[in-house]
């Protein structure tokens, strides 16, 4: 082998073992980029639906309280903040301090979740349609299931209590068994990202039979009404409730108790 031709292989030799060395290192890890943060530095801070004193107050945060942020306006100095509820506030800036956080610091503030509080907090009234089963006793007959919707309008008083309507009917080929009534809905954890709720009411239950049937017979009671269950709302605010109740349902010379379990969607505003 020549001299020239001896020089070129040990140049390929070597220039090999260089890419191979260079691609053998790792690359380093991009850095986790750093999330903006707000704490409240004032002892209540009123967050707005837009970023104006102009606009409404939906959520009040105390000091200490930390919010994710989402932008900072160019004009007045209003930061946009993602409430713990998942909605979209505004909080004016010399109200709060801004930072920023790494998010793979064990100590790092976590923005919202897919699971979030019941949006009560700043809430005036509420819409729910449920719908499930409802277990009662016919009239001088066995116990039977039937299939129950129910619409249920409230008005907030606090983000613990709520002022309640209800109707709802449990339908089958027979006829009807219309429930109506109102009462009130205390919520033990509304901060908490699965309330429980316990509520308690009364009203009446209607019996509506077709024409054609012999099963069910017309009928008008009284009812008592008492259960509970877990409430919860998804990141875009969309409410989930289950709930269990007994019915008491009552006449001058009779009583007896009947059950619904039902489960749907709703929404606070």
């Amino acid at each position: 082998m020549g001299e020239p031709m001896r020089r070129s292989f040990l140049l390929a030799a070597l220039t090999a073992t260089i890419m191979a060395t260079v691609t053998a290192v790792p690359a380093p890890a991009a850095a986790a980029e750093d999330e903006a943060f707000a704490r409240v530095v004032v002892d209540a801070a009123e967050l707005r639906s837009g970023p104006g004193v102009s606009y409404r107050v939906i959520y009040t945060a105390h000091r200490g309280e930390t919010l994710a942020v989402e932008e900072r306006r160019a004009t007045g100095f209003w930061l946009r903040v993602t409430l713990p509820d998942g909605r979209t506030a505004y909080v004016l800036g010399d109200e709060v301090q801004s930072y920023l956080v790494d998010p793979d610091s064990p100590d790092a503030p976590s923005r919202p979740g897919f699971f979030a509080p019941p949006p009560l907090s700043g809430s005036h009234g509420g819409l729910a349609i449920v719908g499930g089963v409802l277990r009662t006793p016919l009239t001088n007959g066995p116990t039977e299931i039937f299939g129950y919707m129910e619409i249920r309008p409230s008005v907030v008083v606090h983000p613990t209590l709520s002022l309640d309507a209800f109707v709802g009917a449990g339908l089958t080929s027979d006829g009807a068994q219309v429930l109506y009534g109102g009462g009130a809905t205390v919520y033990f954890a509304p901060n908490w990202a699965l309330c429980p709720f316990f509520s308690l009411g009364g009203g009446g239950l209607s019996v509506i039979p077709n024409s054609d049937t012999f099963v069910l017979k017309r009928q008008d009671v009284f009812a008592g009404r008492a259960g509970g269950g877990l409430l919860f709302a998804l990141r875009n605010r969309i409410l989930v409730r289950l709930e269990a109740s007994n019915l008491t349902l009552f006449t001058a010379d009779s009583f007896r108790n009947a059950q619904t379990f039902a489960g749907g969607l709703g929404v606070y505003f």
